[in-house]
């Protein structure tokens, strides 16, 4: 749980126009994606996100969920379709333009991806020291970010004498010092017990009801259960919209993938 309330600062890299305020802060239309010619993991996926919602996003390993999320901070480029993010169709942004985009998003990984060696300030540090903020500001800012995420007094702790929960939770304040208008959130639970994982979701929605849009990828269910939110579900390369949670739908693994009955 958050231990102060975030103060709402301009974003670090602002590039986007006032009026994309009003626009929804995903749009996905007819997006392709494939590794392998006639397997494509993603086709013709259409999708609209509104700022300020929390989803689930969900599905078996290789559904795509991954992927998906690797399109929207344009860690990849999709085949075909169009992404828009703040109204600004990312797949056509110069490569100039690209750190801008990822300032204004913040990335959640399940392997948490810290420095092990370096302490939990240093790892959450290095997002605010790469766009050459003050050393000053740095401080400030990431020992406030810390605190709000349950690590106060832990951020000279190496990150490898850090418990799993922890580290995740520095992985967040990383994610989140530059005050991204959108947080992704790739599998965050998938190396915690179910415990800890319950205790990150808290975390993820203590963000959300600050203002922040988040995507949440998880394959398990069990979260799902415990939370009334929106979820969509990929499933041979295309997203079913589910507004509330996933009452009605009866899901099983298979080769073949996901399978959804209402």
């Amino acid at each position: 749980m958050l231990t102060a309330p975030i103060r709402q600062r301009s974003g670090l890299g602002r590039r986007f126009e006032s009026a994309a305020a009003e626009k929804p802060i995903i749009v996905c239309e007819d997006v392709s994606k494939s590794y392998q010619a006639d397997q494509p993991v993603l086709r013709s996926l259409s999708l609209s996100i509104e700022r300020g919602e929390f989803i689930f996003v969900t599905g078996p390993s290789g559904s795509g969920k991954s992927t998906f999320l690797r399109l929207l901070f344009r860690a990849e480029l999709p085949d075909d379709g169009v992404i828009r993010f703040m109204g600004r169709d990312i797949v056509r942004l110069r490569d100039d333009s690209v750190p801008a985009l990822r300032r204004n998003i913040g990335v959640v990984f399940q392997d948490f991806k810290l420095v092990p060696e370096w302490s939990a300030f240093e790892n959450v540090a290095i997002a605010l020291e790469v766009v050459g903020l003050p050393s000053r500001v740095i401080r400030t800012r990431v020992g406030e970010t810390l605190e709000k995420v349950g690590l106060s007094g832990r951020g000279g702790t190496k990150a490898k004498f850090l418990s799993g929960g922890e580290q995740q939770r520095v992985s967040v304040a990383r994610a989140i010092v530059g005050e991204p208008a959108l947080l992704l959130a790739d599998e965050p639970t998938g190396n915690l017990d179910p415990q800890l994982a319950i205790d990150i979701l808290g975390l993820f929605e203590d963000l959300h009801s600050l203002g922040t849009t988040v995507l949440f990828a998880t394959h398990d269910r069990s979260l799902l259960d415990i939370r009334d939110r929106r979820v969509v579900v990929l499933d041979d390369g295309k997203a079913t919209d589910v507004t509330h949670g996933l009452p009605s739908f009866d899901w099983h693994e298979q080769d073949s993938g996901l399978r959804v009955a209402v």
